[in-house]
């Protein structure tokens, strides 16, 4: 199918800057789990997709993509403010460093930012995850308060609105979820000085999910239309929040997602075990409702029976491949959660890596090395021969259930988000069409995708972000007061 625009149509990237489509026709769109050619979609004017038509010829008021189209993915795990501190601790002084040791180095990065540098590291970030394929966030927020600790009184979400702000300067739709956390560990009854910025217990976990969904704020100067936003729930962990927090805190949900890091280290499985005698999945498994809305994240020492019953609950699990790798926790059982079924979604965490593509890669990646044996999350069995499509497909459903979807992708009805693919970058020249999604996550690097639409609204064209130079310099200045001194 060519790529050329019919005559009368509206070429990639000729219309006005600001300006809306209501009508693209993609030469190729991956629809229902494979490509589709020629394939006309219509924006509603609630910025969800009013029409798709398959086979259809380009009419003469459409834009034409410049590449095949995909859905965008969600981002189902992210701190934003680690963005600061990528690449910041990559380097050992002690005999030994783990995950335990990189958390105190985290720990003093996290005692410094305020809220403009918040917004300005959160901005660069998002603009980074949107040029790598996301079109969602669910942000796991835990930096609460002021850096004495003490509340922010005169407005108890300042940083949590420096978020939200920073995705609607960009443009990126926003899953936020305000955390529980209350304690230090299962034996320790209250937090540690360092982690004075994390407090916040029940009630004000639920008090900032109210404001943030009473007025959502945004800056009408950046901002012509507020990016959508979600707001739910999070549990930092089961050692950082009491039973009765706990308790408290979903008696007063609802129908939002609830997102809780579970599992991720050998050590918190031992503690956990120690203090209640179950194993932390099992323990949630037993002791709370698990339903859709819940995403556990990490979950990555599980055991077959926790697996089945996480399936039977039919919770989501948000895997992290980068940052898993990055902090030494483990290897997944990605067969486990396969096999069984479960909503799987990825997430960049802890920054390292911003791209979906890579997060996809090294899910795989690590599951070859631990079993030497490749095409692990192919199902052949199943007509799906393509690692990429397989764990793409699984990626799609399960991050629109972890950021409170009911519809999403090139589907009638779901939010109007696309990526076009720069078929111009070396990983595709000369690749087959239908060997595309194999080469953009087997074949790196890659260039980020040509154009970018969310809810109805261009983000990215033709690689160009026109707030991407002040975004830039706002980042830079942020890092160099946070660093400044900080540095050997």
């Amino acid at each position: 199918m060519a790529e050329l625009p019919l005559t009368g149509s509206k070429q990639m990237g000729n219309e006005a800057p600001h300006e809306p489509p209501e009508l693209l026709w993609a030469p190729r769109a991956w629809i229902g789990g494979k490509w589709q050619d020629a394939v006309l979609l219509r924006v509603g004017a609630d910025g969800n997709w009013a029409e798709i038509q398959i086979g259809a010829d380009a009419a003469p008021q459409a834009v034409v993509l410049g590449g095949p189209a995909l859905p965008g993915l969600v981002n189902a795990h992210s701190h934003c403010f680690q963005r600061a501190f990528a690449a910041m601790a990559e380097r050992r002084s002690l005999e030994e460093d783990d995950f335990w040791t990189w958390r105190e180095r985290m720990y003093q990065v996290a005692l410094r930012i305020d809220p403009q540098q918040q917004r300005a590291i959160a901005a660069q970030l998002f603009l980074e995850m949107v040029r790598g394929g996301y079109t969602q966030v669910c942000e796991f927020h835990y930096l609460h308060n002021d850096t004495d600790g003490r509340d922010y009184t005169e407005d108890r979400v300042r940083m949590a609105r420096g978020i939200v702000e920073a995705a609607h300067e960009v443009g990126i739709g926003l899953t936020l979820l305000p955390a529980l956390y209350e304690r230090a560990g299962f034996s320790q009854p209250s937090l540690r000085e360092d982690q004075r910025r994390f407090r916040a217990d029940a009630d004000a976990v639920v008090a900032m999910r109210d404001a943030l969904r009473a007025s959502p704020p945004y800056d009408a100067q950046v901002a012509a239309k507020p990016s959508p936003l979600n707001v739910g729930l999070a549990v930092h962990s089961l050692r950082t929040a009491t039973p009765a927090g706990l308790n408290r805190l979903l008696a007063q949900g609802d129908d939002a997602p609830i997102h809780i890091h579970v599992a991720e280290q050998f050590q918190e499985v031992d503690d956990c075990l120690s203090a209640t005698g179950l194993r932390p999945i099992e323990w949630l498994c037993r002791h709370t409702a698990l339903d859709r809305r819940w995403q556990l994240v990490h979950a990555t020492h599980s055991s077959p029976g926790e697996i089945e019953a996480i399936a039977r609950s039919g919770a989501g699990v948000v895997l992290c491949p980068s940052t898993e790798a990055n902090l030494a926790d483990g290897v997944t059982d990605l067969t486990g959660w396969l096999k069984q079924g479960v909503p799987l979604s990825v997430g960049s965490d802890s920054q390292v890596t911003r791209s979906a593509m890579e997060e996809l890669r090294l899910l795989e990646y690590a599951q070859r090395l631990t079993k030497r044996v490749r095409c692990v999350a192919a199902a052949p069995q199943q007509q799906q021969p393509s690692t990429a499509e397989r764990l793409w497909s699984r990626a799609l459903e399960g991050g629109a259930q972890a950021a409170g979807f009911a519809r999403w992708g090139l589907q009638v009805g779901a939010r109007a988000d696309l990526l076009v693919v720069d078929t111009n970058t070396p990983a595709l020249l000369g690749v087959p069409a239908s060997y595309t999604l194999d080469a953009l996550v087997f074949s790196s690097p890659i260039r980020p995708f040509r154009d970018t639409l969310v809810a109805g609204r261009w983000v990215t064209r033709n690689h160009h972000c026109s707030a991407a130079d002040r975004i830039g310099a706002r980042f830079v200045d942020a890092m160099q007061q946070i660093w400044q001194g900080k540095v050997d």
